[in-house]
């Protein structure tokens, strides 16, 4: 029995599909297989929420469904209290840099913070603002007035000292509360400001809230730990950072020092992660095949972290490996593409199986059709197929006239992005890598 699908759902759905992008919202309308892959990372969450940590590298050709495969998992951490921040990796956003970079990552990752009753992202306000209310209400409970509140609220967060600015977390977490007090709107946006890693000036937060250090560029990974630790205290089970869109690093930036000093940073997230070193804590990083593999410009150009994520060398012919960080996402079966179509036109017809444009058989006929014209990529690229089946679906809603059959046969579905045999590396890319910039002779 279908259940009726809400309209802010479907146009969302519809309109994200149509464009190629993931939708935030309604993925439970839609998802189909990946079954193992989604247990392999639930046991992953398991492990964060016992205080141990986990990494993981979707990996998987352009199309393939890494992003919705990343926002299945956020849905999922989220509903198991565990806080999300998830942002792209861009030329302007990355993990290591001296210029500001890596704070805009940070910065990034905190504007879409995310839980369970904010899952658009926002929500580091109303964790802070909870955990703040909390305790005021505790201690006021027991008959304790503001500054029994303030000396409770340093008290439970000196744990958090033992951490990279620890201290200054504690004072900036304090200004908050003073604000929260005074109802002074613009010293608690100066906490949240500080917190997210907006300023760029040390003598502007000292002068809004008496701190001295601001998170700078070689802090983001520090801070993500400290975050994390107060998340826990707050009443969530962890942390889960997920980046999307880690082929950046191998494809698009071209000096070679920059993408090792990213490296580096990966190989420490890493080693952390799986000796222990961290707790509530873990990292979800999306990229395509070059990402891992190129022999020049993907981690498999870094030694230590090609050591770490080599594949199984017995997990072949058809045998797999969850325990490996990497999780490479295989090609969808028909049957999986088939039910997929099926989710897409119920959702157009929001639910109600009396509006369904198409009948089961052109379901079939589609499939066939894709088949034909997209070859091996219909079932490597699975958005391909998907974007043309909405396209043709909203056809037949303006045009009622139109018959399926007549558009399916006047049209060809092409292929988008790099193909399978090619590296997703452009031409332009191979060329313009500073390796040898200063050999000599």
């Amino acid at each position: 029995m279908s259940t009726k699908i809400k309209s802010r759902e479907r146009t969302a759905i519809l309109q994200s599909l149509r464009a190629g992008v993931v939708p935030r919202i309604g993925l439970r309308h839609i998802q189909v297989g990946r079954k193992d892959e989604v247990e392999a990372l639930i046991r992953d969450f398991e492990r964060i929420e016992d205080e141990s940590a986990a990494i993981r590298f979707i990996i998987g050709h352009f199309g393939s469904g890494k992003s919705f495969f990343l926002n299945l998992c956020e849905m999922i951490a989220m509903e198991r209290r565990l806080v999300v921040v998830r942002a792209d990796i861009t030329p302007d956003h990355r993990l290591h840099s001296s210029t500001g970079h890596a704070r805009n990552l940070y910065s990034e990752l905190m504007r879409n913070m995310s839980i369970r009753s904010k899952p658009e992202g926002g929500a580091l306000p109303s964790i802070v603002e909870q955990w703040i209310s909390g305790v005021d209400y505790e201690i006021r409970q027991n008959g304790g007035d503001a500054s029994a509140v303030a000396k409770e609220i340093g008290n439970r967060l000196a744990s958090l000292q033992e951490y990279v600015s620890g201290y200054d977390f504690a004072t900036v977490l304090s200004k908050y509360y003073e604000g929260y007090q005074n109802d002074d709107d613009s010293l608690r946006s100066a906490a949240i400001r500080w917190l997210r890693g907006e300023y760029e000036l040390k003598s502007e937060a000292r002068e809004a809230l008496g701190v001295r250090s601001i998170i700078q560029d070689k802090d983001i990974y520090s801070y993500l730990k400290l975050m994390s630790a107060f998340c826990r205290m707050a009443g969530f089970r962890g942390l889960l950072v997920c980046l999307d869109e880690m082929g950046v690093f191998s494809d698009r930036l071209n000096h070679s020092q920059s993408r090792n000093a990213n490296y580096e940073m990966i190989l420490r997230i890493v080693n952390d992660c799986l000796q222990g070193d961290v707790k509530g804590l873990g990292f979800i990083f999306a990229g395509v095949n070059s990402f891992l593999e190129h022999p020049r410009r993907g981690m498999a150009s870094y030694e230590a972290l090609a050591t770490r994520l080599a594949d199984n060398e017995f997990a072949k012919n058809g045998l797999k490996d969850f325990s490996s960080p990497v999780i490479r996402l295989e090609n969808l079966a028909i049957e999986d593409l088939y039910v997929l179509l099926m989710n897409i036109r119920n959702v157009f017809a929001g639910g109600d199986p009396s509006k369904y444009l198409v009948p089961d058989e052109a379901l079939e006929v589609f499939l066939q059709h894709c088949s034909q014209t997209l070859g091996a990529q219909f079932f490597q690229t699975p958005r391909d197929s998907i974007k043309a089946f909405v396209g043709l679906l909203a056809v037949l809603e303006q045009n009622p006239e139109a018959e399926w059959r007549t558009l399916l046969n006047s049209t060809r579905i092409e292929h988008e992005g790099p193909s399978e045999n090619e590296s997703e590396l452009s031409p332009e890319h191979e060329g313009n890598d500073t390796d040898l910039a200063s050999f000599k002779l």
